[in-house]
């Protein structure tokens, strides 16, 4: 039996292929305006519809923000977009409140089996892991781990531990140029190991929420591996569907 053909990509699909590229390998850098509309489809070879369709996808996934009368800019990661698009914790009352944060450890080393799996990397590929307590009204609420590659983020190491900042996809985006553009989550409940109770200030086996988070770059490349164990006593897990 023939096995069928793939489709080719409708031409507009193509043209956010394209753009995308652009967009991962850095020839617009966060904050910046892109060409207008009719520049940036002479470039692609296609037309000024087509290319506003493909705009119109990117903006749908906050990756630019149109702005009247002004053009079309490359998203940046503020702390309001941290706030609504990747911080999903919302205390009982409703209240939306971004984390402060304090770093535990700071360290770099050959990656895990675990680790380069979750990252699609070469076993034993250098990686440098973040482990940081967030704080919620004042008072201790998740235990954070964090691996990032360390071929994408080329001099963090432990000298950057004071410095830190809260916002950490800010971060990513100004120094290194890596754009979060996506994220994967699993949920799950977890029990308090002792560490975690004893940042959270909690019993040991205490229940707890596990939010394990994939980041991914404009260019689709794995970029974090995030674990967070977040005590709900106070707070709990808002999903929006549209």
């Amino acid at each position: 039996m023939r096995a069928k053909l793939a489709r080719p990509l409708p031409l507009y699909a193509r043209a956010k292929q394209a753009l995308m590229q652009k967009l991962g390998s850095g020839v617009w850098r966060a904050g910046e305006k892109l060409p207008p509309e009719p520049a940036l489809a002479a470039s692609l070879g296609v037309s000024q519809g087509t290319v506003r369709r493909a705009l119109d996808d990117i903006a749908k996934a906050n990756l630019i923000v149109r702005r009247q009368g002004r053009g079309t800019y490359v998203a940046e990661h503020t702390q309001a977009r941290a706030l609504f698009h990747f911080f999903h914790l919302v205390g009982d009352d409703g209240r939306r409140a971004l984390p402060g944060s304090r770093v535990l450890s700071l360290k770099a080393g050959p990656a895990t089996r675990e680790e380069a799996s979750r990252l699609g990397l070469a076993a034993a590929a250098r990686v440098v892991r973040l482990q940081r307590l967030r704080l919620l009204d004042g008072a201790a609420a998740i235990v954070e781990r964090i691996v990032v590659p360390a071929a994408l983020f080329q001099g963090l190491d432990v000298r950057d531990r004071a410095d830190l900042p809260n916002e950490l996809y800010k971060l990513y985006q100004d120094r290194f140029g890596v754009s979060v553009a996506r994220a994967a989550e699993r949920l799950k409940a977890v029990a308090a190991s002792p560490e975690d109770a004893a940042h959270l200030g909690l019993r040991s086996g205490a229940p707890l929420l596990e939010i394990d988070r994939i980041a991914f770059a404009l260019d689709g490349r794995a970029c974090e591996w995030r674990v967070s164990r977040c005590a709900t006593h106070r707070h709990h897990y808002v999903s929006e569907v549209v």
